[in-house]
């Protein structure tokens, strides 16, 4: 246990000191994918400095027997991987409602804690693609436990 706290230790304190590439001021655009069903997020990226950003997202879902709804927000590290492409880490957490169409619930409110880990590709244009994977933990009656929201992204950047 020991070596695994210290290995997983020098990772991170290595990882602050890669050499990061400057992210866009602002950037805004969609964010199509879930962990099931269908969902599209709109979502929106304000740099805080030179390798870190706020991300926000509303989002709209779809899936076997329920409709919804989510609001997300994430704090995230960037880091140059190689030329235009980044990768990018964070944390965060939301809160949701879903309805439901037959069922003894009609409807749930929730929250939920999420993780986000994600590669980007920044163009010459200001057009960023990006595919991440996003655990989320919920707590709710409907969504009390761990998904797996895997989305891309289409961003324009200003």
């Amino acid at each position: 246990m020991r070596k695994l706290f210290l290995t997983t230790f020098a990772i991170f304190t290595g990882l602050l000191f890669v050499n990061a590439q400057e992210i866009s001021d602002n950037a805004i655009g969609l964010r199509i994918g879930d962990d099931d069903g269908f969902g599209t997020e709109i979502s929106y990226q304000r740099a805080l400095g030179d390798n870190n950003r706020l991300e926000a997202n509303l989002g709209w879902r779809s899936g076997d027997g329920f409709d919804g709804f989510k609001i997300t927000g994430l704090y995230q590290w960037v880091w140059e991987l190689d030329g235009n492409f980044n990768w990018y880490a964070g944390a965060g957490g939301g809160l949701g409602s879903y309805s439901f169409d037959n069922d003894a619930i009609d409807s749930d409110t929730f929250f939920f804690l999420a993780g986000d880990i994600g590669i980007e590709y920044n163009f010459n244009i200001p057009l960023l693609l990006s595919l991440d994977f996003r655990p989320e933990l919920g707590f709710g009656d409907f969504r009390d436990d761990l998904g797996f929201d895997i989305a891309l992204g289409v961003r324009y950047q200003f």
